[in-house]
């Protein structure tokens, strides 16, 4: 619900496509900024890990989020060289 009342305002505010593109990744940062604090720091109000979108799943290996060791570091290196060879065959 939160994710398409993003896009609905989105839709209707960003109306070039720089300003697509900033807050896009603004809100990409967000999410990974919100799993960052939950994960790593213990900052978790209530709805954090929705707020945090995929990031915020439990025992995810996407972001600087997981990253607690030299094994969940392989992990996340792994899951996005992983994500740029499909987006790569995709086109």
């Amino acid at each position: 619900m939160l994710f398409f009342g993003a896009v609905i305002r989105l839709e209707r505010e960003a109306h070039e496509t720089g300003q697509v593109k900033a807050r896009v990744v603004s809100a990409y940062k967000a999410q990974i900024t919100m799993a960052l604090l939950g994960k790593q720091l213990g900052v978790r109000p209530e709805g954090w890990r929705e707020a945090a979108g995929r990031f915020g799943e439990e025992g995810s290996h996407y972001s600087v989020a997981d990253i607690t060791d030299g094994a969940s570091l392989t992990a996340v290196r792994e899951h996005k060289k992983q994500a740029k060879a499909a987006a790569k065959a995709k086109g």
